[in-house]
């Protein structure tokens, strides 16, 4: 193996201790956030997302940017959490092509109550990978900065 075979292989090692790391945090928020709030990973994102913009919404592009998903999925999420009074649409002023999405009052009250298992289940999920020699490095760097009592 030559010198760029090398240096090819630690980014792919890198690569897949990310992407085991992601799988094992995914899970383990979709299980929480599924059996606590019946909410999936995506619905809290989206959730989570719109209550962090200034003025409390987003275009559905900027939406579809924020959760990683098509055009179609995220329009399809929309109308999810639309049915359950979680968000709005609102047809956009300026160009009436554009819309927003905003968090309803019911959306904001149900997000502070997902919030906190959300936030467990994750702590519970960089605790877990601490414990797997590949991951450990990774998930110590992610807890960085985290006061030791909020561990």
């Amino acid at each position: 193996m030559g010198i760029g075979d090398d240096a090819v292989e630690v980014r792919a090692q890198g690569w897949r201790t990310l992407a085991a790391l992601h799988g094992l945090i995914e899970t383990t928020l979709e299980r929480a956030l599924t059996r606590a709030v019946e909410l999936s990973v995506v619905e809290y994102t989206v959730l989570d997302a719109l209550a962090r913009q200034d003025g409390w919404h987003m275009r559905m592009q900027q939406l579809a940017r924020a959760a990683a998903l098509s055009p179609s999925a995220t329009t399809r999420l929309v109308n999810r959490l639309e049915e359950r009074g979680l968000l709005t649409r609102i047809l956009c002023a300026d160009d009436r092509r554009g819309i927003y999405t905003e968090l309803t009052p019911s959306g904001h009250d149900f997000l502070d109550r997902a919030r906190p298992v959300h936030d467990a289940a994750l702590e519970q999920a960089l605790r877990d990978a601490e414990a797997v020699p590949e991951l450990r490095d990774l998930a110590g760097a992610l807890q960085e900065g985290v006061p030791a009592r909020s561990r």
